[in-house]
């Protein structure tokens, strides 16, 4: 079993617009958020924007495209998510019990979870897969929401990333354990598992 990306392995893709990625039990960090999560208009502007970049840049990228890419849409909506907008469903500690529940339900079985952080409007997650990503997405959000009784509360796509290497791991750890510094205690749900916490 191969823990990171080989870029010269075959890598299977689903999704239209922009595939998701999967190379086997190669690890993967996924974001995703609440359908309310982020304004409409904005939400808007940055798809057009991210549309004609990508219609510059296909896929695959270079190191210095991954990086611009990630500068000018990855961060700027992260930054939009941490600002707390929407229902933030999530600030319910019996809500996040639930989201837990759902995603440790197969651990070391279906997949090897590493380190998690469930916000108040969308949660991180950095995982070694054991099934087809898009089956994951799809137990995990529907049982949550399921269980939660509030419709169809999850984004319809998420955002994945394959782990290149062990410094990549370790960023995307670092990442995760940043992600709430500006909350208060409570509102949020950090778990790592012994891979991430050997992460200095």
């Amino acid at each position: 079993m191969a823990d990171f990306l080989n870029e010269f392995g075959e890598i299977l893709k689903h999704g239209s617009k922009l595939p998701h990625w999967q190379q086997g039990e190669v690890m993967q960090f996924v974001t995703f958020r609440l359908g309310d999560a982020m304004p409409a208009t904005k939400l808007r502007q940055w798809k057009e924007e991210r549309a004609m970049w990508l219609s510059v840049h296909p896929k695959p990228w270079t190191p210095e495209q991954e990086k611009e890419y990630h500068r000018r849409f990855t961060w700027k909506l992260e930054g939009w998510l941490d600002e707390g907008a929407g229902s933030c469903l999530l600030e319910d500690p019996g809500h996040r019990k639930i989201v837990e529940d759902v995603l440790m339900c197969f651990q070391g079985v279906r997949v090897e979870h590493h380190a998690s952080v469930i916000m108040p409007n969308h949660l991180h997650v950095v995982f070694t897969p054991g099934v087809p990503l898009e089956t994951l997405m799809k137990a995990w959000k529907g049982t949550s929401a399921h269980r939660i009784g509030q419709g169809r509360i999850w984004q319809k796509n998420y955002r994945d990333t394959l782990i290149r290497d062990a410094g990549h791991f370790a960023n995307a750890v670092r990442y995760i354990r940043r992600n709430p510094v500006k909350l208060r205690e409570g509102t949020f749900s950090l778990w790592q598992g012994p891979r991430a916490i050997a992460v200095p």
